[in-house]
């Protein structure tokens, strides 16, 4: 398995959880409320969802992918801004970052099937 598939996976498996942790996780509401984003707690899972299936179709579906995984890559440095307003530690807003990089990754590299 080369990097970028790895990395691709990694990213959708990770947002479909997430995704299905934003409906149903006590935590995960706890911390859509810390966060200031309580309201939007359920569009917010639906697109992390739907951003992680859509990397996975992607892999059939370049545009799909390129379209993902740069709403997903958008979506994560909107979580960054977010953190750092909130004066999170960078311990906590580490993820996030990482999220950012991994799916511009795969962004740049979906730009190449195209």
């Amino acid at each position: 398995m080369d990097i970028h598939l790895a990395a691709l996976l990694f990213s959708a498996v990770s947002f479909i959880l997430y995704g299905i942790n934003s409906f149903f996780s006590k935590r995960m509401i706890l911390e859509y409320e810390r966060w200031g984003f309580g309201n939007q707690r359920i569009i917010l899972g639906c697109c992390q969802l739907l951003g992680g299936l859509g990397l996975l179709i992607g892999l059939v579906i370049p545009l799909l992918l390129s379209i993902a995984s740069f709403m997903l890559m958008c979506m994560m440095i909107t979580a960054v801004m977010v953190r750092v307003k909130i004066k999170e530690s960078l311990v906590k807003t580490l993820p996030a970052l990482c999220y950012v990089v991994i799916n511009l990754y795969v962004f740049q590299h979906s730009l190449g099937t195209l």
